[in-house]
């Protein structure tokens, strides 16, 4: 084919956003943040034909995504490579039989691409061989330590750019650049362009245009198609447990010396189990009951703190994000104050999130219940969280 191709990358797993949904499949403003990209590529008289190259795993996320598309304009996807220039290379290579005059290699968690832009590269690339977008920095810079503590430099920013994409580039230049670069680990399409040789232009990109990496940046992007901040929930969790003999309780994941132990089918931390269920409850996923039944002789002595593992990354594979954890242990032993602290970080640390994010709290029933007899510990939790609009 004559003319201009897109390629756009979405096999990356994006990960800082959390969850086992690659970042490029979850939802913004009804379609998928995939979606988007390419529905501006797809409906641009200028470009032929729009190939996406993802994991092979992801499939059905990416057929569901582009559900509806003139398969024509955008057939079906290349699995890409282990790293972002392995996969644009193989995304180049199964171009190569249609052969187009320009491509405009594009990352997918870019969603806010627009026909000016594109507009702008493919003018660019009458007078060069490879054009990107880019937006003049404006901050100052820092050089750190190395731990991120203290500034040890200012940097001269004159002449500085963040580049974006889609960038741009004769085919047949940058397949070229493509397959002698194979195996490095350069960060873009234009170092690898720049590495050959070729000459790359700088054209206006737009602060708009910016890539989704972080939950504030999918916060940003919901708030520019319209959607709604999210949806924020509240769950509870109950549960008790009897002691039995031993001479330790282990409650958030704490071992405390105790006369007695606690009775129950895994490790019976209450804590857990009560932090558990509030956030399946939040979610309306049930209890950790259906999930891990004391039937099951593989969760016999496990440790709690898998059960809440798994609660988080259920909300996670929703983009989901945990607000605040507050948990309350009712018992009359073993004090909790000492442990308070150590019990709040392994919360935080179990669920990865900040220790500002959860409270710790315990209290006696004046003697009151079985609490109050000494003949077991109870703990009440609430999880507050917030799901995508």
């Amino acid at each position: 084919m004559s003319g201009c191709a897109a390629l756009v990358l979405a096999a990356g797993r994006g990960v800082r956003l959390g969850g086992e949904t690659a970042k490029q499949y979850l939802p913004l403003g009804g379609r998928a943040i995939l979606r988007h990209s390419v529905d501006v590529f797809a409906a641009d008289a200028r470009i032929g034909l729009v190939r996406v190259v993802i994991r092979a795993e992801d499939r059905a996320s990416c057929d569901r995504a582009l559900e509806g598309l003139d398969g024509r304009r955008v057939p079906a996807p290349t699995i890409g490579g282990a790293s972002r220039q392995d996969s644009a290379r193989i995304g180049l290579e199964s171009l190569a039989q249609e052969a187009p005059d320009r491509v405009l290699i594009h990352d997918a968690a870019r969603p806010f691409v627009t026909p000016g832009l594109i507009g702008r590269l493919l003018a660019a690339l009458d007078r060069h061989a490879a054009a990107i977008p880019a937006v003049a920095l404006r901050d100052t810079l820092k050089r750190s330590d190395g731990g991120g503590a203290l500034a040890t430099e200012t940097l001269d920013r004159a002449g500085l750019w963040r580049a974006q994409t889609p960038q741009a580039f004769s085919f047949a230049d940058i397949l070229r650049a493509h397959r002698e670069a194979a195996g490095q680990a350069l960060t873009d399409d234009a170092a690898v362009a720049e590495q050959a040789g070729i000459e790359v232009a700088l054209v206006a990109g737009s602060e708009d245009n910016f890539k989704i990496t972080t939950a504030e940046d999918m916060e940003r992007a919901r708030r520019a198609v319209g959607a709604p901040p999210g949806e924020i929930r509240v769950g509870t969790g109950f549960d008790a447990h009897r002691f039995a003999a031993g001479d330790r309780v282990t409650l958030c994941g704490v071992e405390i010396p105790c006369d007695r132990g606690l009775e129950g089918h895994s490790d019976a931390d209450v804590g857990l189990h009560a932090v558990t269920d509030a956030v399946l409850g939040a979610m309306a996923a049930g209890d950790i009951g259906m999930h891990f039944p004391p039937s099951d002789p593989r969760w016999r002595g496990a440790s709690s703190a898998r059960f809440l593992q798994d609660a988080a990354a259920r909300l996670a594979r929703r983009a989901g994000e945990i607000v605040h954890i507050d948990l309350t242990l009712i018992c009359e032993r073993p004090r909790i104050g000492p442990h308070r602290d150590a019990m709040a970080e392994r919360l935080a640390g179990i669920l990865g999130i900040a220790r500002g994010r959860v409270g710790v709290k315990a209290t006696t029933t004046d003697g009151l219940g079985f609490a109050g007899r000494g003949e077991g510990i109870a703990a009440q939790a609430v999880a507050t969280i917030q799901l995508p609009g």
